[in-house]
């Protein structure tokens, strides 16, 4: 792996998100010109978009543009780049099957855009947000990209297939290195209020019951958002071959019902749990296989996930604190 020596400007779609404005946050700390563009969707409170890139604001190499990567209209007015971290996306696989169509539209034909995109302005360096949910019920464990059969079983899944296909394509045809990384369960400060991690915490510090689906024994491949924001790192430095399929998750797979105890004992308080039927489209496990992403993108993720908890509960309390000041 050899960096660009002249690889200075990234463009990141969905950049005040969760991942997003942790990468910007990297990106500006080691001197590139980021420009950021999200469409600041209601699928979550603004606000907290807005609290996630307040520090990129200050700073002069960072540009917010606010839009939709659905409107090819603005994406043609927008400058020149070295780089295009697709990160935007309808997120979640239990809202993609009450909305299949909306999801399809967003997820694939806005990453068909963003490859358009690439292809008029001639930016050879493309890095795709996949998911780990591609693999859906695949039961061969650890999920290796050399896996022969993706079993997707949502909606959000089947976009995430589709967004890697479409970069192969492109990559074939035009020329663009196109680094699809299926992201496992990421987590830290800034998740989305939506995901597991946030939700339990915040519902047990407010002395609600958190709900539980199934009977605890789902197991999830927790990353911490640090360590993939390295292997997007990697990723966007990446020389090699003109088109991969990385995992990047942390190879620790927690159960769920170790997953509330952890958060218990950070918080040393007692979790109040509503039991409900397991719910269509998720799936009883995921684990990656990382040995590709080692050997190709140097990446070595190094926060457990009962540290990663940690880190999140004390960020989740600094803003609780913000607030009340």
């Amino acid at each position: 792996m050899s960096d660009f020596t002249n690889q200075k400007s990234v463009l990141i779609t969905g950049g005040a998100g969760f991942i997003g404005s942790h990468l910007v946050d990297t990106l500006l700390d080691q001197n590139y010109q980021v420009t950021a563009l999200d469409n600041f969707s209601p699928f979550y409170d603004r606000s907290l978009k807005e609290k996630n890139i307040a520090r990129a604001l200050q700073n002069p190499n960072f540009q917010l543009v606010e839009g939709d990567i659905l409107d090819t209209e603005l994406l043609d007015g927008l400058g020149e780049y070295d780089a295009i971290v697709h990160l935007a996306a309808r997120a979640g696989v239990r809202p993609s099957i009450k909305d299949p169509v909306a999801y399809q539209v967003t997820n694939v034909q806005g990453t068909q855009n963003m490859l358009e995109f690439a292809r008029k302005r001639n930016i050879k360096q493309f890095v795709f947000a996949s998911s780990s949910s591609v693999y859906g019920i695949s039961p061969k464990v650890p999920w290796s990209e050399s896996d022969a059969v993706l079993m997707p079983i949502s909606p959000y899944a089947s976009t995430k297939v589709s967004g890697e296909l479409m970069g192969h394509v492109y990559s074939h045809l035009y020329d663009i290195r196109f680094i699809a990384l299926r992201f496992f369960t990421v987590f830290g400060p800034r998740q989305r209020p939506d995901l597991a991690i946030n939700k339990f915490a915040r519902m047990i510090l407010d002395g609600e019951k958190i709900p539980v689906y199934g009977d605890g024994s789902t197991r999830r491949d927790y990353t911490y958002v640090h360590d993939i924001v390295q292997g997007v790192m990697g990723a966007i430095n990446y020389t090699q071959s003109k088109y991969e399929v990385i995992n990047l998750g942390n190879g620790n797979p927690v159960l769920l019902r170790d997953l509330i105890s952890d958060i218990e004992e950070v918080l040393n308080l007692k979790a109040d749990i509503n039991r409900l039927p397991e719910q269509p489209g998720d799936v009883p496990q995921t684990l990656a296989d990382i040995k590709l992403a080692q050997k190709l993108l140097n990446y070595q993720p190094q926060t457990s996930f009962k540290e990663g908890v940690e880190k999140f509960v004390e960020w989740h309390k600094s803003q609780k604190e913000k607030v009340r000041l």
